[in-house]
């Protein structure tokens, strides 16, 4: 290419100074036909200083006169282009474009010189328009250079024209500047501010914890959440009222303790009537539900139990509560309750025992004695509607000891029996029914009413509910065996008593001592009566013994007198009162030395021994065979009768038998 041609022709010839300054001529040159390389283009007129070197280039290469030069000499590095002479390859650089790097610093020939790589892209077409590269640089360099001349003109009429606008766009931008610069220091003095003010809130926050964490525990002991306040005025008394109650307590406390104390401050003050209001107020509440379940107790057929242990026991705080506040209102609320269960009790006892009455009882009275003659038994009016019983025989009347922790008998299915009982069946069930609901309610005071009153005012309050039952229970004890001589049937009482102590001893009820005492007293003194009634009995039938005849009459033979006298069998008498001997001494097995059965047992004995031996006067004289034969068979017929008796009384009288067989010759 013509770059090539322009870097790659051999080193011009040098050149005179004289031929170097003379003028320029514009005749044509002629071309050496003898120099290689292609013919040189006629040179153009200087208008420009870039291209002057290039010319006396070409200039040299015309010359025929000068000496050739060999092939490597060094005039290349001898010329030295002028100082105001640009150098082509920037001018060539400024129209093409500087190299790259990869083409400057690419390989080089062996005269060092680079060798330019061909372009990736070659431009095609260039029209120049019948000029010389130097005129059609020129003239896009003027092109420039007249542009650039237009815009700059035209840039500083249009400045000159804007001026003013831009002098207001000046003030506006400052007036801005000094508006944002006011805004920016007021926003950053209030920044300051509110960076103040956060740490001082910052601080008060640090303060209020420590003094919450202070006083938080004092303000809320004496503090009332308004949900207590709430549950304690209007809500309903269950388990949570009673929660709120208890809150309410536990604060008038430590109002009351400080308020005393020289702890006292105005916080305790100003809160003390508000609590003094409130506590006053579930007071109330409290009287009015207590009153409202002691009308219940009142109403007919109502099963207190329930409402003890639903509404009373269940809610005894609130009496607790009432106790240590109202004092005088909560014994009046327990005085209200005492004479409504008084009531109650002795209206339900009452109806029971009416109940009880309606059983039938068979009639054991002075006819029924050992001695008593068994025709006067039959004949007797009392008994013409009743069934044949033996009410010296014991049977299957021990059965009620076997078994006392039985219920009692319902008072509807107590007027419904039919059946003749003894009179230790009414007397189980009333003192059973009075014992369960004695021990119950003797429960509930303890529990309902301790500890806001002692154990001694709760037995004074037991003792005045219970006190009308017991006495309609000695009562009605006393009408059962007041007119009866049943001394088996009354001994079973004994017993059932000593049963009832027993009971109420392991219920831990010791209320009701005094009224088993008081029953011992009624029946003891009456056993003693019936025994008499036997023993008299049997002292008239020794003294109708007689004579002969009314020793006939009085064993009770329906033979002839001859063949009675002759007879050593035993007597009827006998035989009653071995059967009446071991039904006491069966049910005197645990007998103690303090009780009187021994002495009314050996009294009774003592006048059998006596009946027998003047009946056995009939048979003969002491020694007499067939006397002692009937003796000695009325003694084995006892012993045979007691002999399995268990109990120290039993063995003390089979040996006193025993002993009187013996005597008499008996084996």
């Amino acid at each position: 290419m013509w770059l090539d041609r322009l870097s790659g022709q051999s080193t011009p010839s040098a050149l005179p100074a004289s031929a170097q300054d003379r003028s320029y001529s514009p005749a044509p040159r002629r071309s050496n036909h003898l120099a290689p390389g292609p013919p040189i283009r006629p040179a153009y007129g200087v208008r420009t200083s870039s291209i002057g070197l290039s010319s006396k280039a070409d200039l040299s290469t015309s010359s025929f006169n000068s000496p050739r030069l060999p092939n490597g000499s060094s005039l290349r590095q001898q010329l030295s282009p002028p100082a105001d002479v640009t150098n082509p390859l920037g001018v060539l650089e400024d129209i093409l474009g500087k190299l790259s790097d990869k083409v400057v610093n690419g390989s080089e020939d062996r005269d060092g010189r680079a060798i330019v790589q061909k372009p990736s892209h070659l431009a095609e077409g260039i029209d120049f328009e019948g000029l010389s590269l130097h005129a059609f640089v020129d003239r896009a360099s003027q092109e420039e250079t007249k542009k650039a001349h237009q815009f700059s003109a035209q840039t500083a009429e249009e400045f000159e024209n804007g001026k003013d606008k831009f002098e207001d766009l000046h003030k506006s931008i400052l007036s801005s500047l000094m508006s944002f610069q006011q805004d920016l220091g007021a926003v950053s003095a209030e920044i300051e501010t509110l960076q103040s003010r956060s740490a001082a809130m910052n601080t008060r926050l640090e303060n209020r914890k420590v003094v919450e964490k202070l006083l938080g525990p004092a303000v809320e002991e004496i503090s009332v959440s308004p949900a207590v306040v709430l549950t304690l005025t209007e809500g309903q008394i269950d388990s949570s009222w009673v929660k709120a109650l208890d809150e309410l307590d536990k604060r008038s406390k430590t109002i009351e303790g400080r308020f005393k104390d020289s702890q006292k401050t105005s916080a305790i003050s100003d809160v003390k009537p508000l609590l003094d209001d409130l506590r006053n107020k579930a007071i109330e509440r409290i009287r009015d539900f207590f009153v409202s379940q002691i009308k219940a107790l009142r109403s007919p057929n109502i099963n207190a139990q329930i409402i003890q242990q639903q509404s009373f026991v269940r809610y005894k705080e609130l009496y607790s509560f009432l106790a240590r506040h109202h004092s005088v209102l909560a014994e009046e609320i327990g005085q209200a309750y005492i004479n409504t269960m008084r009531w109650y009790y002795l209206s339900s006892f009452t109806r029971y025992k009416q109940a009880l009455e309606t059983i039938p009882l068979f009639a054991v009275d002075r006819n029924d004695a050992i001695g008593a003659d068994p025709n006067t038994q039959r004949a007797s009016a009392n008994k013409a509607s009743q069934p044949q019983h033996d009410a010296l025989a014991l049977g299957r009347r021990m059965d009620v000891l076997k078994r006392p922790s039985q219920s009692a008998l319902p008072s509807h299915l107590a007027e419904d029996n039919k059946q003749t009982h003894y009179l230790e069946t009414p007397f189980l069930h009333f003192n059973l029914a009075l014992i369960d609901n004695a021990t119950a309610e003797y429960s509930f005071l303890a529990n309902f009413f301790s500890p806001a009153i002692s154990f001694q005012t709760i037995s004074r309050h037991f003792s005045a509910i219970f006190s009308p039952v017991f006495a309609l229970g000695h009562a009605y004890t006393k009408s059962l065996v007041e007119e009866s001589d049943d001394c088996l049937g009354i001994l079973i009482c004994v017993r059932l008593n000593q049963h009832f102590a027993f009971e109420l001893q392991r219920r831990k009820v010791p209320v009701a001592d005094g009224y088993i005492n008081g029953t011992n007293m009624l029946l003891w003194p009456r056993f003693q009566l019936a025994m008499d009634v036997h023993a008299e009995s049997i002292k008239r039938a020794t003294a109708s013994a007689a004579s002969a005849r009314g020793a006939v009459s009085a064993l009770g033979l329906s033979s002839t007198a001859g063949a009675s006298s002759q007879s050593t069998a035993p007597h009827m008498l006998t035989q009653r009162f071995g059967q009446f001997l071991q039904g006491v001494l069966a049910l005197s097995r645990e007998a103690g030395d303090d009780e009187p059965i021994g002495n009314s047992l050996s009294r009774l004995r003592g006048e059998v021994e006596a009946f027998l031996m003047k009946v056995g006067k009939g048979f003969g004289s002491a020694g007499d065979r067939k006397r002692d034969r009937f003796l000695a068979n009325n003694y084995s017929l006892i012993l045979t009768i007691v002999g399995d008796i268990e109990g120290k009384l039993a063995a003390e009288v089979r040996d006193h038998f025993e002993g009187l067989r013996d005597s008499v010759g008996g084996t």
